[in-house]
């Protein structure tokens, strides 16, 4: 009978999600050499080949995506017997993904007090707009995440968060362009819907000016005074100005939480609990 190597199991996981051997390397502490050899072997072991290479990268074979199901189940349970037995702590790890204005926002709070009681718990983060994190949940890339939705009222909602008009001063001169420069996330996000639709609403012209899906590039682009930025008000730092004065209102968004397995390893179980117990309060 054939046994799998668990080690190998784990680093195939670590390469699956990465899409990337040298990024792999770097997460789990070995060379790019000794990934790829481990790579051979657990081929060797499946008697199939499961990783397709290039100059880019590598993705799964349809035998690679097979196996990243069942690797998942296992080495989520592999991790809930040790903690079982233990009795005493947690192990194993957890990939969360986050936009980045609530990384900002939430996770330290979060994350100090989740470590206080699990420290043996290994985190791997992923910040990332909602758009971006769905699609690596359902491809199982990470484990849990915090997205954003537009139905504010939806049972699942853990915290409501305003959208703001944030600009260099309360009232900017560049308020008086004909057409008011806008700094955006991409055309899929809820800030860019919510501010497009709003400007349509009241027959005011824009124009996107800046895009980007960095809220640091946003909050930069609104210091230099170049464009009217749109952000969760949670998000704006303190040197920057919510802006109310000839704008149309904007719209409240829910943030919710959502797994990549219908029965999450009890890392990613624990975190997603924390999480609801505390994002609220903050």
């Amino acid at each position: 009978m054939r046994d799998l190597d668990l080690t190998l199991l784990r680093n195939f996981a670590v390469i699956a999600r990465t899409g990337s051997i040298s990024l792999a390397s770097l997460q789990v502490g070995r060379t790019q050499s000794t990934l790829s050899m481990q790579m051979q072997r657990l081929e060797d072991q499946i008697g199939q080949a499961l990783l397709h290479r290039s100059g880019s990268g590598v993705r799964l074979t349809a035998a690679g995506e097979k196996l990243m199901a069942h690797a998942e189940f296992l080495l989520a349970r592999h991790d809930d017997i040790l903690a079982d037995m233990d009795g005493t702590a947690l192990r194993g790890s957890v990939s969360l993904g986050c936009p980045e204005d609530y990384s900002i926002a939430f996770l330290p709070g979060v994350l100090r007090s989740f470590f206080a009681r699990h420290p043996d718990v290994e985190l791997r983060m992923v910040c990332a707009p909602t758009t971006e994190l769905r699609p690596l949940l359902t491809r199982r890339q990470i484990d849990v995440a915090l997205i954003s939705i537009a139905d504010v009222a939806n049972s699942d909602v853990l915290r409501r968060e305003d959208f703001v008009w944030v600009g260099n001063a309360p009232e900017p001169n560049i308020l008086d362009h004909p057409n008011l420069p806008l700094a955006l996330s991409a055309p899929t996000t809820l800030d860019y819907r919510a501010a497009c639709d709003a400007m349509e609403a009241i027959n005011r012209r824009y124009r996107v000016a800046f895009a980007s899906n960095s809220l640091a590039g946003l909050i930069a682009i609104a210091r230099s005074g170049h464009a009217i930025s749109v952000l969760t008000r949670t998000a704006v730092p303190p040197d920057l100005h919510i802006i109310t004065a000839g704008l149309p209102s904007l719209p409240t968004i829910g943030i919710a939480l959502e797994y990549a397995e219908a029965r999450p390893s009890s890392a990613a179980k624990a975190l997603g609990n924390h999480i609801r117990a505390v994002l609220p309060e903050l």
